[in-house]
């Protein structure tokens, strides 16, 4: 199959980046999201990253305008009915994803694969919210998307193998990232590693064993980690670690899934991390440490 248009629905954090990625290997990128403003923010972050790049001399100014004349942003969601395959990278609510993914199921063409970039939720019971559950796949992009050369593919109860087979050569293929193929569990296989991690470094710092500088900078030299975990959970956003632990331990029932009291202080203070500007450790509004 030729991909040429791909839908990613939601500009959020994941969404940019996986919007950005797509549109620097060629691909031309339809971007969905609720309002104007969400959108304005949307491309106002994919230009600050282009931006970042262009300092370092991975990209020139040409390829920067290249890669935003692929990105075409709107809210009109009939706009996806020509697309290859539709990337779903809303908030992480069940129910929000069941009602999008039966209106894509309405309008996209039955050929037209629809995943989503879920980290902890069914794929099983979104794909039974509709018509066509065996051309529903997730596909699941770490942070940050354009450095991270892993997707996990997860497939859902349902999901064919022409589906499977498909959406691995587009991970392989056309974006050239690598594909590892999960059957669904909570949390998959990297949420539910590093919540243990990050939700471990947390009761490390509750109990005075380092500070969070200290902490990070243990496990960035000592284990080659890009982010430490305290930072990365900023990154992912406080609020987002909390519901994927809370969701894991519910569905596991294990205690080493309980989210750390300091995570649940912290979300219920607002500090939610590069979102706010505030988390384990302060930021500016680019997402930059201070």
């Amino acid at each position: 199959m030729q991909w040429n248009k791909v839908g990613v629905v939601g500009g959020g954090t994941m969404g940019q980046g996986i919007s950005e990625m797509l549109a620097a290997q060629g691909l031309d990128v339809i971007l969905i999201d609720k309002t104007t403003q969400k959108l304005e923010q949307a491309w106002e972050h994919i230009e600050n990253s282009l931006d970042k790049q262009m300092e370092k001399w991975a990209i020139t100014a040409a390829e920067k305008k290249l890669i935003l004349s692929r990105i075409h942003k709107s809210t009109d969601m009939s706009l996806l009915t020509d697309c290859d395959m539709v990337i779903e990278s809303i908030s992480e609510d069940l129910e929000q994803k069941k009602q999008l993914f039966q209106q894509l199921d309405r309008l996209c063409p039955a050929p037209v694969i629809l995943a989503s970039n879920t980290s902890t939720l069914s794929l099983t019971e979104i794909a039974a919210s509709t018509a066509h559950p065996e051309r529903v796949i997730g596909m699941h992009y770490l942070y940050p998307v354009s450095r991270i050369h892993l997707v996990e593919i997860i497939r859902g109860l349902k999901t064919s193998e022409e589906t499977f087979s498909q959406t691995k050569k587009f991970v392989e293929t056309t974006i050239q990232k690598h594909g590892v193929q999960v059957y669904e569990s909570p949390g998959f296989v990297t949420t539910r590693l590093i919540c243990v991690l990050i939700n471990e470094a947390m009761h490390t710092l509750s109990e005075r064993v380092a500070s969070a500088e200290d902490i990070d900078m243990a496990m960035r030299l000592g284990y080659d980690f890009h982010y430490g975990p305290l930072e990365l959970a900023d990154r992912f956003g406080l609020d987002s670690v909390l519901v994927a632990m809370e969701r894991m331990f519910r569905e596991f029932g294990d205690v080493k899934y309980r989210p750390a009291v300091l995570l649940k202080q912290m979300v219920r203070a607002g500090e939610l991390g590069t979102k706010t500007g505030q988390g384990f450790f302060r930021y500016d509004r680019d997402g930059d440490r201070l």
